[in-house]
């Protein structure tokens, strides 16, 4: 072994137990989990809270399988971007190898165990989920088009599609609506992040619409998007998995995000850069919030309906 390779070894920095849990993206997984589990908890048919717990378990491990792949593939992009270059692989913690086995290895846990311990249907989806997210949006449509969240947003919406499957063995038009929720909400969410990350994105070569298009462009369409969130949203209220609270929390929490979104689309480029993008960094905190209170105000009814008070 040269002297070279013994520094470069000795350079490389260690790989702790954090780096490996990083690599699976806990935030992330964190939003996968909790959607997946108010499908399942919404759906008419009871599960056995150990089934539930590993059906949720094995869901998570396929979220965070999907993020490894998704770090292995885009450890070029990450090192360009601020956001994103202390991530495990292009921060030299965790090897690109390394990601692409951890990945490969969870996929084929989860969707297996998944099966097993539940059903097909739920299995199969999960498996598209992870073939979507790492194959269809992190290596085609990220690098390819300005589209690339709209239809990559399909990754995130399947979550609860999945919870549901766990629980009845089949789709139905409930477990539609709930991925027609988080679909909808993905471009405005992430295209106000592009906003004030515009230059890591250019940086980066990623055509999001902010690059492509302009920031004028990107604001019309979120604003366009989070009118039809709105709709759909609220629609939501009259249906199956709705009911007096999700529909209280829905009137008020849309009527929030589109005066949100009114806000970004009047906005003009001087007025963004002299504030430090302050009206669209409170936007993108707000639409976490957003999707978190609907799913909750979803759970919260399904919790009820037994006792004869939730839903209409």
């Amino acid at each position: 072994m040269s002297d070279a390779t013994i520094n470069s070894t000795r350079q490389q920095p260690e790989a702790g137990f954090g780096d490996y849990v990083a690599l699976l993206k806990p935030r992330v997984m964190s939003l996968v989990v909790f959607t997946a589990a108010v499908g399942l908890l919404a759906a008419p048919v009871p599960v056995h809270p150990f089934i539930a717990f590993c059906a949720i378990l094995f869901i998570a491990i396929g979220g965070g399988a999907s993020g490894a792949l998704n770090m292995w593939w885009d450890a070029d992009i990450d090192a360009r971007m601020k956001r994103t270059a202390r991530r495990p692989v292009p921060a030299g913690k965790v090897t690109a190898d390394e990601a692409l086995a951890v990945g490969v290895a969870l996929s084929g846990f989860s969707v297996t165990m998944l099966w097993l311990a539940t059903n097909w249907v739920a299995a199969a989806i999960l498996a598209f989920t992870i073939f979507f997210y790492a194959v269809i949006y992190t290596m085609w449509l990220k690098r390819w088009t300005p589209q690339n969240i709209v239809i990559g947003g399909a990754a995130g919406a399947f979550p609860p599609m999945i919870g549901w499957a766990v629980a009845t063995g089949g789709v139905s038009v409930e477990s539609v609506l709930m991925f027609a929720l988080i679909f909808m909400w993905t471009p405005p969410h992430f295209w106000a992040l592009a906003l004030f990350m515009n230059s890591d994105y250019e940086n980066a070569g990623v055509p999001m619409l902010t690059v492509t298009h302009g920031r004028r462009t990107t604001r019309n369409h979120i604003f366009v998007y989070t009118l039809l969130l709105a709709v759909l949203a609220v629609g939501a209220g009259f249906t199956a998995i709705g009911g007096p609270i999700y529909l209280a929390v829905a009137v008020v929490l849309n009527a929030m995000f589109v005066l949100g979104a009114w806000g970004i689309w009047r906005r003009d480029e001087e007025a963004a850069a002299a504030d430090k993008y302050i009206v669209e960094k409170k936007f993108f905190k707000m639409s976490l919030l957003y999707l978190f209170a609907h799913f909750g105000a979803i759970l919260a009814e399904a919790a009820l309906r037994p006792w004869g008070l939730g839903g209409w």
